[in-house]
C-alpha cells in the first residue's frame, strides 16, 4: 500500500519561513518523480516544484511564482522530500501536496497540510 504523508505545514508571517516533508512507503522511491503540488480555496491545484528520480540526477523545477523562494530535495535513503520555503507570501496560502509519480497508473498523492501566510 503506497502511503505518502505530509507534515509541517502551519500559520506564518509574511517574510517567515516553513519546511515540509513528506515520507513515502510502500515505493521504490529513488526512481519516483515527486512533487510538491497546492491547492488555493477556489483555484485549481498547481504545481509548485518537482524534483526527478534516477536516472535522472534529481534535477529539479519551480513555478514562476516560488522561485528564489522554495527549494525542493530529497533523501532516497529515507524516502523523503522536502520543500523549503522562505520569504513566505500571503499568495501562498494554500493545501499543499506531496505528489509521487512515474507514469500512468503509478501516480499517488499524499493528504495534504494547510499553510496559512497572514499579517
Amino acid at each position: 500500500q503506497v502511503q505518502l504523508v505530509e507534515s509541517g505545514g502551519g500559520s506564518v508571517q509574511p517574510g517567515e519561513s516553513l519546511t515540509l516533508s513528506c515520507a513515502a512507503s510502500g515505493i521504490v522511491f529513488s526512481v519516483y518523480a515527486m512533487g510538491w503540488y497546492r491547492q488555493a480555496p477556489g483555484k485549481q491545484r498547481e504545481l509548485v516544484a518537482g524534483i526527478a528520480g534516477r536516472p535522472s540526477g534529481g534535477a529539479t523545477n519551480y513555478a514562476d511564482s516560488v522561485k528564489g523562494r522554495f527549494t525542493i530535495s530529497r533523501d532516497n535513503v529515507k524516502g523523503m522530500v522536502f520543500l523549503q520555503m522562505n520569504s513566505l507570501k500571503s499568495e501562498d496560502t494554500a493545501v499543499y501536496y506531496c505528489n509521487a509519480d512515474r507514469g500512468p497508473g503509478a501516480r499517488y498523492w499524499g493528504q495534504g497540510t494547510q499553510v496559512t501566510v497572514s499579517a
